[in-house]
């Protein structure tokens, strides 16, 4: 009886520490979707993008600058937000203000980890910012059974992923007009 318990125990944490665990490197990432010689790029952040990052995000944010990769109409970024207690590293390609790829990089939280799975990511593609007033995604996530932070991070990630590629000099506006 004491072996079962500790199978038992042992399975059960084993599928704790499955959902944890890094996926893909920067490096990786970078050499999907762009040259291997794309060079980083630096979105400084003055008070006022501050500011703007901080109402998407909904907490505070001290980072100096930003560090991303662009060409054409498409920008990279490697971006982190916490999940329940611990980050979830996550990298973004936005091309003509839309998400072409979003991909977990690292997942360190013991539950959750579903949103790494392409079924929850693909939601993302193609998705742009709405025209309001306060940047929001301009379609509906489904959220996950367990995972409510995780996708909430994964919302603000996009979000802000969209927003950033706005402030870079690789975003041309689309024109509707005839």
């Amino acid at each position: 009886m004491k072996a079962f318990i500790a199978v038992l125990l042992l399975l059960m944490s084993g599928a704790s520490w499955a959902q944890k665990g890094q996926f893909i490197s920067v490096a990786e990432y970078q050499s999907r979707f762009f040259a291997n010689d794309a060079p980083w790029q630096t979105l400084w952040v003055d008070k006022t993008l501050r500011a703007e990052i901080e109402a998407i995000l909904g907490r505070r944010f001290s980072t100096l600058r930003l560090r991303y990769w662009g060409d054409k109409q498409r920008t990279g970024w490697v971006l982190e937000e916490i999940g329940k207690e611990l980050p979830i590293t996550v990298g973004v390609v936005v091309e003509a203000g839309k998400i072409f790829d979003l991909s977990i990089l690292e997942y360190r939280e013991s539950r959750g980890g579903e949103v790494r799975y392409p079924f929850f990511t693909r939601q993302f593609q193609q998705v742009a910012l709405a025209q309001q007033s306060q940047p929001q995604l301009d379609k509906s996530i489904d959220g996950i059974t367990g995972a409510t932070l995780s996708v909430r991070a994964l919302k603000k990630i996009a979000t802000l992923a969209l927003f950033l590629h706005q402030r870079t000099p690789f975003y041309q506006p689309i024109n509707n007009s005839p």
